[in-house]
């Protein structure tokens, strides 16, 4: 036992030791003291606008029924991004590209905005441990087309990536966080003058297009815990003069999600997270069905499902979140878009997109469904909140 003890402290120190860059660094000073002036900041961290409901013990559990099809068997299409696809502009004033889980550049009137990029090859502060991306980037990160703004929704290892920031340090753009996320970025050697902190409800302009830092329901944190929500996290409004994009970021269903599309829709397009979910942690992400809802509370046009399709994160199948969110947007009467890893779209003319992913067993709605708690009142019928 003396000995296991030691190799298991020996591992622990390593693991810190080889990720301790990674794992960021907690805000202080003056960005402490706005953080703390927040009204969403009380008892010493961040709070969400509805309480958080999760089993723990019924999550874990749920290992022993896990989908055998969480990894893709085989190699998942990708299409290959040439560079040169990004010199004509999308007729529509707005194109949309996925490269995987929540990494999106969307072109919205002339100006490009890359979000929540991973280039890594894992979701981790190790290189050596932690889920491992099923497939390359479709383009080299340094043959993107510069960015006028970087969109960050929060800290999670999924989100915001050490080796892509410290790639991107020296880019002449602008990076757009959550209150206190900005001071990972510093301690990477990311310039002060190139961050922008937002607490939610605060915008910015970027190159003519006003972004606003959108309420989510959801938590923040770099350490070994669960979250400490000792940074705020975020989904995106992104206006301009003609379109409008909305991007969740990580979030469950939450009765500010209607507020949101008041004040700020309708959106052509909708980047909603879909995926990686599981009905005894419904707080934590939307899961498909509930990304539908949301997409028609924030008065959204064509949705495209994000949070999926990169990183084995959760028990479903890698393919049910994309067969789940088709489903409820057919039933709902909503137009949903599921791109190839790579694709580029233009949600105002949607060309058609055959299904490119297996056909794999997986729950239904019926089946498992990912119901967030204290969102009575959002559904339409069929479906109610639980206290």
């Amino acid at each position: 036992m003396a000995w296991l003890s030691f190799v298991l402290a020996l591992a622990g120190v390593a693991a810190v030791a080889s990720g301790w860059r990674a794992f960021g660094k907690r805000p202080w000073g003056e960005r402490r003291a706005r953080m703390e002036r927040s009204p969403n900041w009380k008892h010493g961290r961040f709070q969400n606008p509805e309480p958080m409901h999760t089993d723990y013990l019924r999550a874990a559990l749920d290992f022993v029924n896990k989908s055998e099809h969480t990894t893709p068997d085989g190699p998942v299409p990708v299409e290959p991004i040439d560079a040169r696809r990004f010199a004509t502009p999308p007729a529509t004033g707005l194109r949309v590209t996925w490269f995987g889980h929540s990494s999106f550049l969307v072109e919205i009137e002339g100006r490009r905005l890359l979000l929540d990029p991973h280039w890594g090859a894992r979701t981790s502060p190790m290189t050596w441990a932690g889920p491992k991306r099923w497939y390359g980037p479709p383009i080299p990160l340094g043959e993107l087309p510069p960015p006028d703004a970087v969109l960050i929704s929060h800290d999670h290892y999924d989100h915001l990536d050490y080796p892509t920031m410290v790639a991107m340090k020296d880019w002449d753009t602008t990076f757009v966080v959550p209150l206190g996320v900005g001071a990972h970025l510093e301690y990477w050697h990311v310039p002060a003058h190139r961050i922008v902190e937002l607490d939610w409800w605060e915008g910015t302009q970027v190159a003519g297009l006003d972004i606003v830092a959108t309420p989510a329901r959801h938590i923040s944190g770099r350490t070994f815990g669960i979250g400490d929500a000792g940074t705020l996290w975020a989904g995106f409004a992104v206006l301009g003069r003609e379109r409008r994009a909305f991007y969740s970021g990580d979030t469950g269903l939450f009765r500010g999600i209607k507020e949101i599309g008041d004040r700020l829709g309708p959106f052509d397009v909708t980047i909603l997270e879909a995926g990686a979910y599981g009905r005894y942690w419904p707080d934590w992400h939307l899961g498909p069905e509930q990304a539908v809802r949301a997409h028609q509370l924030v008065r959204g046009n064509v949705l495209i499902p994000a949070h999926f399709g990169l990183f084995t994160l959760a028990y479903h199948a890698w393919t049910e979140p994309a067969d789940r969110v088709l489903a409820a947007a057919a039933k709902a009467g909503v137009t949903a878009a599921v791109p190839k890893p790579g694709q580029s779209i233009e949600p105002l003319a949607l060309p058609p997109l055959p299904k490119w992913w297996p056909e794999l067993p997986g729950k239904t709605a019926e089946e498992d469904p990912i119901v967030s708690s204290h969102t009575e009142g959002l559904w339409l019928g069929g479906i109610a909140g639980r206290d």
